[in-house]
């Protein structure tokens, strides 16, 4: 579809914090400004995941990264690992305090499901937390849902289901049936989007040519995608309301 257009924000991105990502808040935000960006979200990933950052990281980000660096907006978040009954690795407390909070599965990392029908019903669980924001990667083989009941749940909720672009080029393979499946889905009953780079280096950042080629193949309204524009972000993630609580 000749309307979607790069997005303004990245909301998916990792910094050298997660332990396996290659640069710093500093790199990213300058590298966002380069590529004409208005908004990234620093996304580590939650303690349960190797290397990850303590809990006490997530804790302190308000209080020491400023709302903009290079003129690009920060955006204070997390990639918050999926557990068992659908709590998330990280404190609510802490959550709250947070600009955008995605969760997904990762393998050895607290969630130990093994069925489809598990999978299905413990991500449903967690977008029932009005705490998250997205579903990251929720396209990924090593846990396949049912996606017509992802996507329902999506919708009552308000909940953007991630279109992940290393997903769709350097990482779980497999990913593309799910997730032109998944647009297909939202596409049809007006589910949320969110389109990720995923990126773990800042050369990386915006990097979303591979999602917005499916989602240009499938089709799917521009207004459906919530990082579209810097505006369309702030929207969505309700950022005035979290900074002010």
């Amino acid at each position: 579809m000749s309307d979607i257009v790069q997005p303004e924000v990245d909301l998916h991105v990792h910094t050298v914090a997660s332990g396996h990502a290659f640069s710093t808040i500093e790199e990213i935000a300058r590298a966002a400004a380069a590529r004409g960006m208005r908004g990234v979200g620093m996304t580590d990933h939650g303690p349960s995941m190797p290397a990850a950052p303590h809990m006490y990281h997530f804790k302190v980000l308000k209080q020491f990264i400023p709302n903009t660096l290079s003129g690009v907006r920060i955006f204070t978040g997390i990639e918050a690992n999926i557990l068992n009954g659908g709590g998330l690795d990280m404190e609510e407390g802490i959550l709250k305090k947070l600009d955008v909070v995605l969760a997904g599965f990762h393998a050895d990392c607290g969630y130990t499901g093994v069925s489809l029908d598990h999978h299905t019903r413990t991500m449903m669980q967690v977008m029932e937390n009005p705490l998250v924001n997205i579903i990251s990667h929720p396209g990924n083989p090593e846990f396949p849902i049912d996606h017509a009941a992802v996507v329902a749940q999506a919708v009552a909720t308000g909940t953007a289901l991630e279109i992940n672009s290393c997903s769709l080029s350097k990482a779980r393979h497999g990913s593309r049936p799910n997730c032109i499946e998944i647009v297909r889905l939202c596409a049809e009953h007006g589910a949320l989007i969110a389109v990720g780079s995923d990126a773990h280096i800042a050369a990386a950042v915006g990097d979303h040519g591979a999602a917005l080629a499916l989602i240009e193949q499938v089709g799917i309204c521009p207004e459906q995608i919530v990082n579209r524009t810097l505006e369309s972000t702030l929207e969505f993630l309700d950022c005035g309301a979290r900074e002010d609580g």
